[in-house]
């Protein structure tokens, strides 16, 4: 398959939502409705499904999951110190947390997940899985540690622990991991009826992408949103291609999953951390635009170079 084979049908779809709403089409209250089917159900539907379904003997390797969290980690820390450095320009560890994570957190679910499945296929599908569970967890715990050092902070580990074990993402994947481990099967009416749901679940998560980027807008201020664009879809995709294939040799097939993933723009969660504890708003905002804007370009040559 072409690579354009592979990118088009993707940003057609997004681009589909996009107009959709910039048009007016659609309204946000439609958006709204939309996203809730594909994040609550269709999306919970294919994710359980599949991890219930995947290969465990593929879905775990220590050595991938170093390559990637070890560079997604590297790569929070080098924003957090970025933010102190160049564009804070003094210590507040709330600023600091927020522009990390917008250097550091992937949209694995709305677009690395589509990228992968079209361009390699399922097979490894339960390793991206397995990153997908951990991946916000980490990352969300990062930067409310790093946030909690702020005097002015006011963070519940309790609510976060709860939201984090009710996130149907996380909450689908481990259902579907315990379905595998103890070898669990479902009626095969329940099955069919689960993957009638999940079959809408890559269209509506990229159309609804292309929707919520008419709600965002690049700020005047846009150079912290394009250094945070930088860190997130040349350093990191670069430092987990460095670390796998020559400090922990991982198989290609493998490491093209784990750049691709981390090649993803800018996940929306991390603009709704932001907003949370109401630091680097807008240049989160401008980090989603302009991320998502420019990643069919950085996909395009990682695609290139990778198959």
């Amino acid at each position: 398959m072409s690579i354009f084979s592979i990118i088009f049908p993707l940003v057609f779809i997004v681009t589909a939502g996009f107009i959709s709403t910039k048009s007016q089409f659609l309204e946000q209250q439609h958006i709204t409705g939309i996203s809730k089917f594909t994040f609550y159900i269709s999306i919970p539907a294919f994710l359980f499904l599949n991890m219930a379904q995947a290969n465990l003997h593929n879905s775990v390797s220590i050595n991938g999951f170093l390559s990637f969290y070890i560079a997604v980690v590297g790569v929070f820390i080098i924003g957090a110190l970025i933010d102190r450095l160049l564009i804070t320009k003094h210590s507040d560890y709330q600023r600091h947390s927020v522009f990390a994570l917008g250097s550091s957190y992937s949209n694995t679910v709305l677009v690395g997940l589509p990228i992968i499945i079209a361009a390699i296929g399922r097979e490894m599908i339960g390793i991206v899985f397995m990153i997908i569970t951990f991946h916000s967890a980490l990352l969300f715990t990062l930067t409310f540690l790093l946030s909690a050092k702020s005097e002015k902070s006011a963070f519940s580990w309790q609510q976060f622990a709860k939201n984090m074990l009710l996130n149907p993402v996380v909450l689908s994947i481990s259902l579907g991991l315990l379905a595998n481990v103890l070898g669990l099967t479902l009626p095969l009416d329940i099955i069919n009826g689960l993957d009638l749901l999940s079959q809408p679940a890559i269209g509506c998560a990229l159309f609804v992408l292309g929707a919520n980027l008419a709600f965002y807008k690049i700020s005047q201020n846009w150079q912290p949103a394009l250094i945070a664009t930088l860190l997130k879809l040349v350093l990191l995709p670069c430092l987990v291609l460095l670390l796998g294939r020559f400090v922990f040799m991982l198989e290609p097939q493998l490491l093209n999953v784990l750049i691709l993933l981390s090649a993803s723009p800018l996940g929306v969660n991390a603009y709704l951390i932001a907003n949370q504890i109401k630091q680097h708003q807008a240049t989160l905002a401008s980090t989603v635009v302009m991320s998502t804007v420019l990643s069919g370009i950085s996909f395009t040559l990682w695609l290139a170079f990778l198959l």
